[in-house]
């Protein structure tokens, strides 16, 4: 029989996932909106059904003080009034880039975005769906 348990990526690649961990770091120095991105992580998480990241960016979220009400309803963000432009474009984005659907057109949703963020504001909007869908591959491995 085989061995069907999860991969220990802690203990066999710690140097790999401190490198990973660290650009965080680096990420954080450029100040883009604490709200959008606890949004978009949590969204992204969502659409990948990693629960153990759900978890961590919902209690981050509501530490940063975001309301229960509006993270009850990110899952539904584009149906209800209660987020902002730059949220709602900002969560377009993260779907286009966590679903990778290939009828999306990335053109609209980056001239949408242009017109809330700038092109270094997208630049880490675009690094932290990357890297939360990175991260949501890595803990869903371990189901």
């Amino acid at each position: 029989m085989s061995d069907t348990t999860a991969v220990k990526y802690e203990q066999v690649v710690p140097d790999v996932l401190q490198s990973l961990a660290g650009i965080h770091d680096t990420m954080d120095t450029h100040g883009f909106d604490r709200t959008i991105h606890h949004l978009v992580q949590l969204r992204a998480s969502q659409i990948n059904r990693c629960g153990f990241c759900i978890k961590m960016h919902i209690r981050e979220a509501r530490r940063d003080g975001e309301t229960d009400e509006r993270l009850d309803r990110v899952i539904v963000w584009d149906q209800v009034g209660d987020f902002t432009e730059p949220e709602q474009a900002a969560l377009a984005w993260t779907e286009a880039l966590t679903s990778l659907d290939a009828g999306v057109d990335l053109g609209a949703l980056r001239a949408r975005l242009r017109n809330h963020f700038s092109e270094p504001e997208i630049g880490i909007l675009t690094a932290t769906v990357a890297m939360i869908n990175l991260w949501n591959r890595i803990n869903i491995s371990r189901h």
